[in-house]
């Protein structure tokens, strides 16, 4: 039973990123008003049927992560930092849920929840990272999490006017460590 939790889990890390991508670009189709440039990718969760997709693909896409990060602890070292790094990523996937539970139509309340979301995901990769990366198992995971989470914090530097540039590339360098563990988390139970 244990090792078809933890396949269940892979599969939720790999099709999460999948599924949010896919939402975010179905919804920028039906926005034609959309501006990479001008705009963040939370002005797509405002109104008509792209906010429908939009929001519901972040809460679903929310929800695969957090079926995902309940088995991270298969692949990570026992120690503080693999745990705090979990319970981080944990967190970083109930705001992305909230991000679309509450769209930009609640104000200040959406810009502390995607606020969150992009701090607590680049620091739940730091923090797992250098633990894998000091194990015997897993150092390409940890590598991949340490350079996910330097260009997912190093893409805001620049000044940006619309900021759906950063937020994509932050989420795409997350969404390349979620998938290479959901692979891991799939081989652990076929070994």
């Amino acid at each position: 039973m244990q090792g078809r939790l933890i396949r269940i889990s892979g599969l939720c890390g790999i099709t999460a990123p999948i599924f949010g991508f896919s939402s975010i670009f179905i919804a920028i189709y039906y926005s034609p008003w959309f501006r990479w440039t001008e705009n963040a990718l939370s002005d797509l969760g405002v109104e008509g049927f792209s906010s429908l997709v939009f929001n519901s693909g972040l809460v679903f896409s929310g929800f695969l992560l957090l079926v995902f990060s309940m088995s991270l602890n298969h692949l990570l070292p026992e120690g503080l930092l693999s745990r705090i790094g979990q319970a981080l990523f944990f967190f970083a996937s109930v705001d992305l849920c909230l991000i679309g539970i509450f769209s930009e139509t609640f104000g200040v309340l959406h810009f502390y929840v995607s606020v969150l979301f992009f701090t607590l995901l680049p620091l739940s990769l730091i923090l797992m990272g250098v633990r894998l990366v000091k194990s015997s198992l897993y150092k390409r995971l940890g590598f991949i999490a340490l350079l996910s989470s330097v260009l997912a914090i190093g893409i805001w530097l620049p000044t940006w006017v619309g900021v759906a540039i950063p937020e994509f590339i932050s989420a795409l360098m997350g969404s390349m460590w979620c998938i290479g563990a959901g692979y891991y988390l799939i081989k652990i139970d076929s070994e």
